[in-house]
């Protein structure tokens, strides 16, 4: 996980629509930036409805949310559509930007050790720094929690 404090390293990324998306380009905005395993799986789905829920509020604190997987652009625009989610998915399919925000961990489920992203969120603040980040993130809790540190 990137320390508190360090500049938030850009990059640029592909969204569920095909479009290309720069941290870069929000600058002036907070962002709240949340790396997660899979679409459409039980613990994504509900972090991701959450934000969805909330991004009226979000936005009226003057942020953005932008969920970044290893997910391919359909996969991601399949989610969107599923769920009716009103923020952008970025899709990192070489792990490029997951491995520079260090969030591909070895994990272990039911004694099985892997490689995987672990569930992490960043909160960037408008000159591009990182401020808060958790990478112990409880998938249902993380957007009211995010909400409040806005």
């Amino acid at each position: 996980m990137l320390e508190i404090g360090t500049k938030a390293p850009d990059f640029e990324l592909e969204d569920q629509n095909g479009k290309i998306h720069s941290l870069s380009e929000y600058r002036g905005t907070k962002v709240i930036l949340y790396f997660y395993p899979k679409d459409n799986t039980s613990g994504c789905t509900k972090q991701a409805c959450g934000f969805s829920e909330r991004l009226p509020q979000i936005r009226s604190k003057g942020a953005v949310v932008l969920g970044i997987s290893k997910d391919s652009v359909a996969s991601h625009k399949k989610f969107e559509t599923n769920y009716n989610l009103g923020f952008t998915l970025l899709s990192d399919p070489d792990k490029r930007v997951i491995q520079e925000y260090d969030v591909w961990k070895e994990k272990k489920n039911y004694g099985k050790v892997s490689m995987g992203v672990v569930r992490t969120t960043y909160l960037i603040d408008e000159e591009g720094m990182i401020v808060m980040a958790n990478d112990k993130v409880k998938a249902a809790e993380d957007p009211e929690n995010m909400l409040q540190r806005l």
